[in-house]
């Protein structure tokens, strides 16, 4: 096929999208249909990786970064449910009332059942579709499990935290399997890691897969079997040596699913993508049940300010890279913008799959930066929108702007102070009047926080483990 009717043939599906219908040609990537492989790790630090310097070991993670495409600017939200609501959507949280905090045991709320996911979509072009790990996207009604958002397997917790040895949640066991509870021995990481070969071993390699592997690693409590505590018994620190524990303990189960892909002759075929859903924790509030007088912060993210649940570089900079072989480059290094939405259009257009069914996307086809070497198309990145505090960068520039009392505003040049150390606001008004104009705009657009709506009372709370649907046995059962 000419490089002009490729061309053709992708507008007529843009074009066919618009209108909810797109001819088989046209959905028809140029090449075979990838296995695809998301790798997502939990609070994980920038720098806690070998390949940006670490002393933590990660050779797997290397191996990929090594073999593929790293990406040094792409944002993820800046905490766990926001971030994996980007990723399912292609749309920022603020359209649909994820952007504040994470879905908590108590909220009867979750993913809005209206957006069209990504699974639903890579499900209807043929792929079968598994979710492995954690989920945090709503677990109070059935109505926002997997099983029912287009992923034809699961396997995990629903929450966010999860004991890594009993699998519980403030008292209440979290883990299941296609909607039932499991009771079984291991520790988390490890049983995910397994769960993720015995799937790739048992599946027919003819039919695309879309393997979600959402490890809750390394999320606080930071907890790991002895054997990988003690390779870090140089580390004097108690929370940065379970910490490190377990990324290893990580590492080493994503080094056992690529090899089973090797084992089922899938690698060459699979698109693996890895990432961490914001940056690591950087202050007390999110270290868990870490005891702060005997330890310090675990997490390392290298030059960027600040981390977890902040909108600087540090708590939205995220540890990123796709591995593809022979599609992207060994070596390649992508150091321009790309935020986690653009996964979204990016996988389904690899897929052959429609977006006629998804609302307005935020998210860019950025396959030609990561495969071809182009330009990205994103010229901005929406850091979140919230009613107290929002940033948004355009080009180079970005501001941070605080709401709440006392208010703030900053303003920072990424390409010469990537580490946000120098507040331009002063001399800049005219380029932050355009930023604050551009947030205001976005806030317009903006559902209401459901987690404000529960405090306000708009939605009702209930406690974890204590809803139980007409017809149906309570899911989620109280820890013996």
């Amino acid at each position: 096929m000419s490089s002009a009717w490729l061309a053709i043939a992708y507008v007529l599906a843009l074009s066919a999208s618009s209108v909810g219908w797109m001819p088989p040609a046209a959905a028809q990537p140029a090449a075979p249909r990838p296995h695809i492989v998301y790798i997502l790790s939990d609070d994980h630090g920038w720098k806690d990786v070998g390949f940006h310097g670490s002393d933590i070991k990660t050779p797997s993670i290397d191996q990929l970064a090594q073999g593929g495409a790293r990406f040094e600017q792409f944002y993820a939200q800046p905490m766990c449910t926001p971030s994996r609501a980007a990723l399912m959507t292609g749309r920022y949280p603020h359209r649909y009332g994820l952007q504040t905090l994470v879905i908590p045991s108590a909220g009867t709320y979750g993913l809005a059942t209206d957006e069209w996911l990504l699974p639903q979509a890579l499900k209807e072009a043929g792929y079968r579709t598994a979710i492995v790990g954690k989920w945090h996207l709503g677990h109070a009604d059935r109505k926002f499990w997997p099983r029912q958002r287009g992923f034809d397997y699961q396997y995990g917790p629903m929450l966010g935290e999860i004991d890594y040895f009993t699998h519980s949640a403030h008292g209440t066991r979290d883990w299941f399997r296609n909607n039932q509870p499991v009771k079984e021995q291991g520790y988390v990481t490890q049983l995910l890691g397994k769960d993720a070969v015995k799937l790739i071993d048992g599946h027919d390699p003819t039919t695309p897969l879309f393997l979600y592997l959402a490890f809750t690693a390394p999320h606080a409590p930071y907890q790991a079997p002895k054997e990988y505590l003690d390779r870090y018994a140089h580390i004097a620190d108690p929370a940065r040596r379970a910490y490190a524990a377990m990324i290893t303990a990580m590492d080493d189960e994503i080094g056992r699913m690529l090899r089973a892909l090797e084992k089922r002759k899938m690698r060459d075929t699979t698109l693996v993508v890895f990432q961490s859903d914001n940056g690591g924790p950087r202050s007390a509030k999110f270290t868990g049940e870490v005891d702060m007088s005997k330890s310090t912060i675990p997490a390392d993210n290298g030059p960027y300010r600040d981390g977890k649940g902040t909108l600087y570089e540090g708590g939205t900079r995220v540890v990123a890279l796709a591995n593809w072989p022979g599609r992207i480059p060994p070596g390649t290094i992508v150091d321009q913008p790309i935020h986690m939405v653009d996964m979204y259009p990016t996988l389904a257009r690899l897929a052959g799959a429609s977006l006629a069914k998804t609302k307005p996307l935020d998210g860019m086809d950025v396959w030609p930066t990561i495969g071809e070497g182009k330009p990205s198309p994103r010229e901005e990145v929406v850091y979140d929108i919230e009613p107290f505090r929002a940033a948004v960068r355009k080009g180079a520039w970005k501001l941070v702007w605080q709401a709440t009392l006392p208010s703030q505003i900053e303003l920072f040049n990424l390409a010469e102070d990537p580490a946000e150390k120098t507040n331009l606001a002063g001399s800049n008004p005219q380029k932050v009047a355009e930023l604050q104009q551009r947030i205001e705009a976005l806030a317009r657009e903006a559902v209401p926080p459901l987690i404000l709506r529960a405090a306000l009372g708009a939605v009702k709370p209930v406690l974890f483990g204590s809803v139980a649907l007409p017809g149906e046995e309570q899911a989620l059962e109280k820890q013996p």
